[in-house]
């Protein structure tokens, strides 16, 4: 006879047997962003936009390849970012809670190469340089001030310099994540933080930021909510609101003739969506990149009455980002 699990029942076997955290590829998550995104610029209505942040992605390969030799030169980093880890776990805090954690220099130094970065490209409009000659120009107090209010999503985000503030966040996360394992496989490189349970469900175990956006792998078919600082990704079962955990009511909206790739996850219950993205179905689709170059499925699920479970960090249209 056949024996029929529950949503429990099935949730409580996947902890147990699938990899429940997956550590960003530091060596080519920025650059396959960038590819992606060039990729999905062709005929679309914000096609320069999505250029701007392809240059923005290759900026922050560039960055997180400097900041990388120098953390390693300086170990010290690196062992008072276990320590600190460490202590979280014991709270039961995720180990690198990017709104509470001590940031170093490190950070503004990596705006820095962005911005040099953006500020010596051609072609794009004034204002893209003008931004990114302001914050090169910037007090590292007011640097700080709007990196600790775009980590709390708080009020007073400085909308314009956001996404360029954010990028270099990124890298300085991603780095500190990846450097956890460095000289392992990414796999076992998670192991240690296996045990990490965020106080809210939903949340990077990691960092404690929110998921972008959800994606089905096509190595094994499992889905897993891929965070927007530091790119971690946690597995969840299929079919479960990724905001309110609900197992009822969760449907799939997509546009027609768009791609089978990225759909809309939908909940009845809290009626909120994020999108989801099928591997198998086009094997470049990266959480970011996609979720940016398909706005015409947020135009659908917001006149259907759904809202954003969470805004893109390369897009920030409002002080919720």
């Amino acid at each position: 006879m056949q024996r029929i699990l529950d949503p429990a029942q099935i949730e409580a076997f996947a902890q147990r047997s699938i990899p429940r955290l997956r550590l960003a590829d530091a060596a080519s998550l920025f650059s396959k962003r960038a590819e992606r995104l060039r990729g999905l610029r062709e005929k679309h209505s914000i096609g320069e936009y999505l250029a701007l942040m392809a240059s923005v992605c290759e900026a922050q390969h560039a960055a997180l390849a400097t900041l990388t030799r120098h953390t390693a030169s300086a170990p010290g980093n690196l062992a008072q970012a276990r320590e600190r880890m460490a202590l979280a776990r014991q709270h039961g805090m995720p180990p690198l809670q990017a709104a509470a954690w001590p940031r170093d220099g490190r950070w503004r130094a990596v705006l820095s190469e962005i911005c040099g970065s953006i500020s010596a490209l051609e072609g794009f409009p004034a204002p893209v340089r003008a931004v990114s000659d302001r914050l090169a120009a910037c007090e590292p107090a007011l640097l700080e001030q709007q990196a600790d209010r775009i980590l709390s999503r708080g009020a007073g985000i400085d909308i314009e310099a956001a996404p360029l503030i954010m990028a270099a966040l990124q890298v300085y996360f991603v780095q500190l994540a990846t450097s956890l394992g460095a000289d392992e496989p990414r796999e076992q490189a998670a192991e240690p933080l296996r045990g990490a349970k965020p106080d809210i469900p939903g949340l990077c175990p990691l960092c404690g930021t929110l998921p972008v956006a959800s994606i089905v792998r096509a190595d094994a078919g499992y889905r897993y909510l891929h965070c927007g600082l530091c790119s971690t990704e946690w597995h969840l079962v299929r079919i479960k609101c990724s905001h309110c955990l609900a197992t009822e009511g969760i449907r799939y909206h997509f546009v027609a003739g768009g791609s089978e790739a990225v759909r809309a996850e939908s909940c009845a219950n809290c009626r909120m969506y994020r999108k989801i993205l099928y591997q198998e179905k086009d094997a470049a689709v990266e959480p970011l990149a996609d979720d940016l170059g398909s706005l015409a499925l947020d135009l659908l699920m917001a006149a259907e009455g759904y809202q954003r479970a969470c805004g893109n960090p390369l897009l920030w249209q409002d002080a919720g980002g």
